[in-house]
């Protein structure tokens, strides 16, 4: 059973309502391909499919956990080790005088995959 936060599959807001994997998760249980830049037992990095700059990383969370504003606070740890692997793969790709991280929460803010993930973007605007 998926986490109980909406994610995967399970229940969503308590509710019995059945929810299909977000598409992060397939690419977690590689229903789906991606092209994986690092990956440990707590997150994965892929590039993104639609990207908005010349570097453009997203860093998932492999917990399903929806959005920053539903992380519990014993989930924080998470969240640092993602900021240190921003700082390992802006150096890994070059980027490390200048990125930008970005990190969307609910829909009006431009999420469209309810599971916690962060933007790395650096290099201007893909062409």
């Amino acid at each position: 059973m998926g986490d109980q936060r909406g994610c995967g599959q399970g229940t969503k807001d308590c509710s019995r309502e059945k929810i299909s994997k977000t598409i992060f998760q397939k690419i977690i249980d590689r229903e789906l391909p991606a092209e994986i830049v690092y990956e440990d037992e707590e997150i994965i990095c892929i590039k993104d499919k639609f990207p908005q700059a010349k570097v453009h990383l997203l860093l998932i969370t492999k917990k399903c956990i929806p959005s920053i504003h539903d992380l519990e606070e014993s989930e924080y740890p998470l969240m640092v080790k993602i900021l240190k692997m921003v700082k390992v793969l802006a150096k890994k790709f070059e980027i490390e005088d200048n990125y930008r991280i970005v990190i969307n929460r609910g829909s009006g803010a431009g999420q469209t995959i309810f599971h916690l993930h962060v933007h790395l973007l650096a290099g201007g605007a893909h062409k």
